[in-house]
């Protein structure tokens, strides 16, 4: 179980059996066989090569996979993405509240919270997009983009709107209105889970912070250490073969952030968790950092998760809120997203 020593207290995270095994098997391994029909890659040269042999496809892109089989073209991605980009400078211009309480179970405080910061001031039938109970099902999801599309007429003259709903109410018809609802909470709601994710993950492993480590640091180390976006699929293509012997017509290939992000032959003390290594380090382009994807497919929201997260980081340092010195142990359970279950934020 992976320890970090913080502030005189050790913090321990229990990982998923299956995500402890690909952490204790294959830590230090460049290549392995994880199913028969799966390879598993963590060695940076490799996983460039893999990236390189050909773009990402519609399904390997969350941004782009297909809704109820109608596909999601880039223009239309671009056109949410840009529109949400948007709606995070017009939230992150507001004055920054006075008082504010973010104690209690993170991520779900981090969460709230954000989700009121960039669309508390929608119709009901958007802010529940973003809600996380919507993730116990993809059919209680779709059931509230349904209804939602079902329902909606046009907005008053004087009623706040955002750019990603103005998207959804220029929709000519039910089946396009429904389409882009559905765009509105694959573009909003991830946004709030992964920041809420980055932020729970850095406050677990380094809080309280020294006044002189900057909020850039403490995120591009979380981000080394609990990557959200923690693999990267590219499914069964004749270009990989090449990239090496082992890798057969019919094998997915799963690239590991998590395991590059830790390998000792890129990091110095690859388990500790030390934000001023940054000082000295390009996120950009050290060997195997992906946190955000390859440079040639990196997300699109990366420029909208640090000016969202540093703001979270500035009120809790503001207020000097730290892990309750009670808890020692959280837990990461198998899931797309690497967050942790719940981190008791107090007031010392």
């Amino acid at each position: 179980m992976p320890t970090h020593r913080t502030g005189g207290s050790t913090r321990a995270v229990e990982f998923a059996p299956r995500i402890q095994e690909l952490l204790s098997r294959y830590g230090d391994a460049s290549l392995f066989r994880l199913e028969p029909d799966t390879i598993g890659i963590a060695d940076p040269d490799l996983m460039n090569a893999v990236l390189s042999g050909r773009p990402a496809n519609e399904h390997e892109r969350p941004t782009f996979k297909p809704v109820q089989g109608r596909s999601v073209t880039r223009t239309e991605a671009s056109a949410f993405m840009q529109a949400l980009g948007a709606d995070v400078r017009a939230a992150m211009q507001r004055p920054v509240p006075g008082s504010v309480d973010l104690t209690g179970p993170w991520p779900h405080v981090g969460h709230v919270y954000l989700r009121n910061l960039l669309f508390d001031r929608e119709h009901l039938r958007f802010r529940i997009l973003v809600d996380r109970r919507l993730e116990l099902t993809p059919k209680l999801t779709w059931a509230a983009v349904a209804s939602g599309a079902a329902v909606l007429g046009k907005p008053k003259s004087d009623e706040p709107l955002s750019k990603l709903a103005a998207l959804v109410l220029d929709s000519q018809n039910y089946r396009d209105r429904r389409h882009a609802m559905f765009l509105y909470r694959r573009m909003g709601a991830p946004m709030c889970f992964t920041v809420a994710a980055l932020v729970t993950s850095a406050l677990w492993l380094g809080a309280p912070f020294r006044e002189e480590i900057s909020n850039r640091n403490i995120l591009l180390e979380a981000l080394r250490l609990l990557p959200p976006s923690w693999n990267i699929l590219r499914v069964a293509s004749p270009e990989f073969l090449s990239v090496d012997e082992r890798i057969g017509p019919g094998d997915d290939i799963l690239l590991f952030p998590l395991l590059s992000h830790r390998n000792p032959k890129l990091w110095d003390d690859p388990e500790e968790f030390i934000p001023e290594r940054w000082d000295d380090l390009d996120s950009d382009t050290h060997p195997g950092y992906l946190p955000f994807g390859p440079a040639s497919e990196r997300c699109w929201a990366r420029h909208m998760v640090f000016p969202l997260a540093e703001r979270l980081l500035d009120l809790i340092r503001r207020d000097g809120l730290t892990v309750s010195p009670d808890q020692t142990k959280v837990k990461i359970e198998l899931g797309g997203l690497l967050e942790l279950t719940e981190v008791r934020m107090v007031r010392p």
